[in-house]
């Protein structure tokens, strides 16, 4: 069977509403989100922390399912998906660099740009190769053997964004990539972010309050207590 991937990654976002219950009480997380993100674009959604932004990335990637409203990624409305199909938009469709790094500590390098082909069953050879190719395009190959606990925070980023993007996604979501990285890194990394947007036309939607980020964005959507402003 075909995997459940999509063919085009136009994003319509229509009067999104995300509620939480927390002990007892509702907090409206994102009030009436109404946007577009074409492909191809270099976003920021910006705000304080608190606004919403990490909620409005993970449902965007259907890490979570929105209160009301609809997400329509390319020709799909994601509330209409099944749990499984959802899964398989995220490993076929979708890049995800996160904070933390969320690399996998017993594994090294290669192998953690790998484990997303892995997951997508696809050939060893071919995917050590792919894996190989990418790492030298980040900057990494010599690398490649290392474990996470002997990198530093850039190269732990860079390995993110080789695994976000090794398969060829429509588009990645990174949620404050720059937070834990000093400005030299960080402008190298957005630097490389920027370089695989022209070149190989992955949109890139970023969460971030940093302004070094915010500079280099080709748009920037503004939130403010979970409402654009």
């Amino acid at each position: 069977m075909e995997p459940f991937k999509l063919s085009n990654c136009k994003i319509l976002i229509s009067d999104l509403h995300k509620v939480y219950e927390t002990k007892g009480e509702s907090v409206a997380a994102l009030q009436g989100i109404n946007m577009e993100i074409e492909p191809g674009e270099f976003l920021a959604i910006a705000g304080p922390s608190g606004s919403g932004k990490s909620t409005l990335l993970n449902l965007i990637g259907g890490l979570d399912r929105p209160t009301s409203g609809k997400i329509v990624f390319g020709e799909k409305d994601l509330s209409s998906l099944t749990n499984s199909q959802l899964c398989e938009l995220r490993l076929f469709s979708i890049g995800f660099i996160f904070q933390s790094y969320n690399l996998l500590p017993i594994l090294t390098a290669a192998e953690n740009v790998e484990y997303v082909m892995l997951l997508q069953e696809m050939d060893p050879v071919l995917r050590r190769q792919k894996a190989l190719e990418i790492l030298t395009e980040v900057g990494l190959s010599q690398m490649a053997h290392r474990k996470p606990l002997e990198l530093s925070g850039g190269q732990q980023q860079r390995i993110a964004v080789a695994r976000a993007i090794v398969s060829h996604p429509l588009v990645v979501l990174a949620d404050e990539p720059t937070a834990n990285l000093d400005s030299h890194t960080a402008t190298s990394l957005l630097d490389l972010m920027a370089h695989l947007n022209e070149t190989k036309k992955i949109t890139f939607v970023f969460s971030s309050h940093d302004p070094l980020v915010l500079s280099r964005a080709k748009r920037i959507i503004h939130l403010h207590d979970g409402q654009v402003v």
